[in-house]
């Protein structure tokens, strides 16, 4: 071959590669992108959601020095990847801090197979040292300290409430997604129940 038309054929851009890649990544992102046009952009007129449904947007994740209660750095962004359940409040956890606790416990169990997909997260808004028997009853939540203004700051609550009211969800991209009523009754757990199984149906990341 002659050598200017070796140089007219390495000029020639590889398309088809280029348009494969492509498509490789539309693949990949389209069980989010499918997940996020089902809950914000169709919108039935009867939707039967218990919880609230929450712009990310409006509320992106801080930055939060979040520690373990041994003092050791660990951020909630770690968990992306996973559904969060969370909740929020001070380390004396009185009665109703306990309640939210074994709800999220017993939500997750709920979820039958599924249930592995869902961590469960509780910011500590104080300095206050924790109950060794809430630590043990509650195995398995990550129980992290965190600044209590940044807390509040981030987390949106129903009027006349307080974050530490409420139980909320976030999504596996780390996006705050859902809040659940303060105080629900033993009927309603099991809306709040559904709601988080609808979730993990309409997706398949995390």
């Amino acid at each position: 071959m002659e050598p200017n038309k070796q140089a007219d054929a390495a000029a020639i851009p590889r398309k088809p590669g280029r348009r494969m890649l492509w498509l490789v990544l539309a693949v990949c992102a389209s069980p989010i992108i499918a997940s996020y046009f089902t809950y914000y952009v169709i919108k039935p007129e009867k939707r039967n959601n218990y919880g609230t449904l929450i712009d990310q947007r409006a509320h992106p994740m801080p930055a939060m020095a979040t520690t373990t209660l041994d003092g050791r750095p660990q951020a909630l962004e770690q968990f992306k990847g996973k559904w969060v359940m969370l909740m929020v409040g001070p380390g004396a956890c009185p009665d109703t801090c306990q309640k939210q606790l074994f709800e999220m416990r017993q939500l997750r169990l709920m979820q039958g197979k599924e249930m592995d997909r869902i961590e469960r997260v509780w910011l500590i808004t104080d300095k206050e040292p924790l109950d060794t028997l809430v630590i043990r009853e509650f195995d398995g939540t990550h129980m992290l300290r965190a600044d209590a203004a940044t807390v509040a700051a981030w987390l949106p609550a129903d009027p006349g409430t307080t974050p530490a009211d409420h139980i909320y969800m976030i999504d596996p991209l780390g996006h705050l997604m859902m809040r659940f009523p303060k105080d629900p009754e033993f009927k309603d757990v099991r809306k709040v129940y559904k709601d988080v199984y609808k979730l993990l149906k309409a997706s398949s990341v995390g």
